[in-house]
C-alpha cells in the first residue's frame, strides 16, 4: 500500500531527526528504548513495521509524542482528520482498536485518540513519563479504567482524568462496544532523559 510506504517514510525521517536532535547514536537510542539496533536501522530506512509498543518506547525515550513521530508537516491553521484516514495503532483480538487522531502543536502537546473497546477486551499501558495526564471520555457504552490495580467504571457521558505515570489498563465493560475519546496531555518541552 502506497499510503503505508509514505507513512513509514515520514516515520523514518521523524525518528532520525528526533534522534539527531537528542544527540543519540543508534546504539544509545536502542539501548534506552529497548529496541534492537537492527530494528532501528530498518525503521530509519523506512523498512519493517514497528509495533505500537515500540513506537511508544521510542517516543518516550526521544521526549516526543507518538504522533510527532508519525505526522508529516502541519498544513494550514485547521487540521481535520477523519477516523478512517488514520490506521489503528493497536488492534485487539476481539476487534478493539485505538487510533491516534492528531497531536496539537505547541510547547505542551496533546494527543487525541479514538478508542473502541469490545466487552471484556483490555489494553494495558505502561506508565508514561512524569507529568503526563490522560483523560478518557466515554461516548457510548461503558469501560473500566484500572489504575494501580483499582477499577473505576466510566460510563457514556462521563469523563475521567488521571496521572499517566502509573500502570493503567482500559477494559471494555458491559455487553456492548464502548467508544471513547482519550487525550494524553504531555508536559512542556523536551522531556528530560532519565
Amino acid at each position: 500500500m502506497a499510503e503505508t510506504e509514505a507513512a513509514l517514510r515520514t516515520l523514518a525521517h521523524n525518528v532520525r531527526t528526533a534522534r539527531t536532535r537528542a544527540g543519540l547514536s543508534l546504539d544509545e537510542l536502542g539501548r534506552r528504548a529497548k529496541v534492537s539496533k537492527g530494528a532501528l536501522v530498518g525503521l530509519e530506512k523506512a523498512q519493517g513495521n514497528p509495533n505500537f509498543a515500540t513506537l511508544v518506547r521510542l517516543a518516550d525515550t526521544l521526549g516526543v509524542s507518538v504522533s510527532a513521530l508519525m505526522e508529516g508537516p502541519a498544513e494550514g491553521r485547521v487540521r481535520v482528520v477523519a477516523a478512517d484516514a488514520v490506521m489503528p495503532l493497536w488492534t485487539g483480538d476481539q476487534g478493539s482498536e485505538a487510533r491516534l487522531m492528531l497531536t496539537t502543536s505547541g510547547p505542551a502537546p496533546v494527543e487525541v485518540w479514538r478508542w473502541k473497546l469490545e466487552p471484556g477486551e483490555e489494553y494495558p499501558s505502561h506508565p508514561h513519563q512524569a507529568g503526563v495526564v490522560e483523560t478518557v471520555s466515554v461516548t457510548a457504552g461503558r469501560m473500566t479504567l484500572i489504575i494501580d490495580e483499582v477499577e473505576h467504571l466510566v460510563e457514556a457521558g462521563q469523563t475521567a482524568a488521571f496521572d499517566g505515570d502509573v500502570p493503567h489498563t482500559y477494559r471494555g465493560s458491559g455487553d456492548e462496544t464502548s467508544h471513547l475519546i482519550m487525550t494524553v496531555n504531555l508536559p512542556p518541552g523536551p522531556a528530560s532523559m532519565h
